[in-house]
């Protein structure tokens, strides 16, 4: 019916960009930093944010040609439906909103928790008071997040300036204060390229990995972007390409001016970085600014998330009542609402470094490595035409994302690897359910 509410296109170019970035750097480069060095025990611990941004860019491509293509509500449920077809497309994108309703408010909660342990610089709390600020945090993002499409572009981007301000103030530290320039020329000092090496890269890389995740946001607000065919592909690329400038930078300012020791065994290693350079006024000032971030994260990954149980319920594929959109905002409140009540929980409940394990087991499969063998599905099924942007070398990208990921999945052990493929058999186990009550395929014709 024409009057019922529909999803509008109001998110620009700079909106889409600042959403992505201020997902990106969330919590994660600041409380991972020292993990990665202390994983890698060496000056060479820069390469682990080297591979994030390789594979971030790599994987990039397969979002920008499906994305383009299929700029709508939900993001890789669509590109998982279309790329492996009418039969198993249901099964695939089914398992991705199965996923997502548990990995989602995971990625919330790890935010949220990072943002608890950060705020201990400032003042040194229990176990209880940093459940509890974790947890308010989560339920301020939702109020937050409760109102109309172009109001929240304009939030990101105000809360985008903030994470810029706060990474150029890190950097420039290192640039006007210490020796910039150290960390790159030792970088190789020891260096020994072998198979300890290279677990050892992988171990540090699900990690950095995390601290690039969002860059594919703007897909899951498909339907909400201007001119989608240039506009989702550019907002992700500039993203990746901003983020991984920050991230290094960043890491080559700190390592100028801390010893190497003194990093791996910080649990705020920017701050305290940024005490040796200024004193403790400075240090609690970036704190909070490093807070500031940790905000911005959790409010544009709820933003992005909340679209995809919307898109599976429109779709008739999930739940109906996720297909709701409040009636005068023109947003997905239930979706909202469900999943910031989960991620609440979580970020009661669980501990940052197990969260960020078992978000890249969790969908690595489905969602990373699922997606380009659909893609290659997809082309070899419509051919290259069909698409509205096209990667360059094509199937090359696709390849080298597929094997990159699944060498990470692995780097994540043994017991999230068997989580992630237990969530994946009980979806499966729920999808023939939900497909026979229905009579839908594969009990049906």
């Amino acid at each position: 019916m024409n009057g019922e509410p529909k999803l509008e296109r109001k998110i620009s170019l700079l909106q889409a960009t600042a959403i992505n970035m201020t997902d990106m750097v969330g919590i994660g480069p600041f409380v991972v930093l020292s993990v990665v060095a202390q994983t890698l025990n060496g000056p060479w611990f820069l390469y682990a944010w080297i591979a994030g941004a390789v594979l971030s860019f790599i994987d990039a491509m397969i979002w920008s040609q499906l994305g383009a293509t299929y700029p709508l509500a939900g993001g890789s449920y669509n590109f998982l439906k279309e790329g492996f077809g009418p039969k198993w497309g249901k099964l695939m994108s089914f398992l991705f909103v199965w996923q997502t309703m548990i990995q989602a408010p995971l990625v919330i909660a790890s935010a949220a928790i990072g943002f608890a342990h950060y705020f201990g610089f400032l003042l040194p709390l229990s176990n209880w008071e940093s459940k509890a600020i974790s947890g308010a945090l989560v339920i301020l993002i939702v109020l937050l997040l409760y109102r109309k499409i172009e109001a929240i572009g304009k939030i990101s981007v105000f809360l985008w300036m903030g994470v810029l301000l706060t990474m150029t103030w890190i950097i420039g530290g290192g640039i006007f204060h210490g020796n910039f320039l150290h960390p790159i020329q030792h970088i190789n000092d020891g260096l020994q390229l072998n198979g300890a090496f290279v677990a050892a890269l992988g171990f540090a890389s699900v990690k950095s990995v995390y601290s690039y995740l969002g860059y594919y946001n703007v897909c899951h607000l498909g339907g909400e972007i201007i001119n989608p065919k240039k506009n989702i592909p550019r907002s992700m690329f500039i993203s990746i390409a901003g983020i991984a400038a920050l991230y290094l930078m960043m890491n080559i300012s700190v390592a100028s001016v801390l010893p190497m020791d003194h990093i791996q065994n910080s649990n705020f290693v920017v701050s305290e970085f940024v005490q040796t350079l200024s004193g403790p006024i400075a240090a609690n000032i970036v704190t909070l600014l490093i807070l500031w971030v940790a905000f911005a994260s959790v409010f544009s990954a709820t933003l992005g998330y909340s679209r995809i149980p919307y898109a599976a319920s429109a779709d008739g594929a999930f739940f109906k009542v996720f297909a709701k959109l409040h009636p005068t905002k023109h947003f997905p409140h239930i979706s909202l609402l469900v999943l910031g009540s989960l991620a609440f929980v979580f970020s009661l409940m669980l501990k940052l470094e197990d969260v960020i394990k078992a978000i890249l087991a969790m969908r690595i499969l489905i969602q990373f490595i699922g997606q380009g063998i659909g893609l290659l599905l997809l082309v070899k099924r419509k051919g290259k035409a069909h698409f509205a942007w096209h990667m360059p070398a094509y199937p090359l990208p696709v390849y080298l994302a597929i094997a990159i990921w699944g060498y990470i999945f692995f780097s994540t052990g043994e017991k999230m690897m068997m989580g992630g493929i237990t969530v994946i058999v009980l979806g499966v186990i729920a999808y023939l359910i939900k497909s026979r009550r229905n009579k839908e395929w594969p009990f049906t014709n």
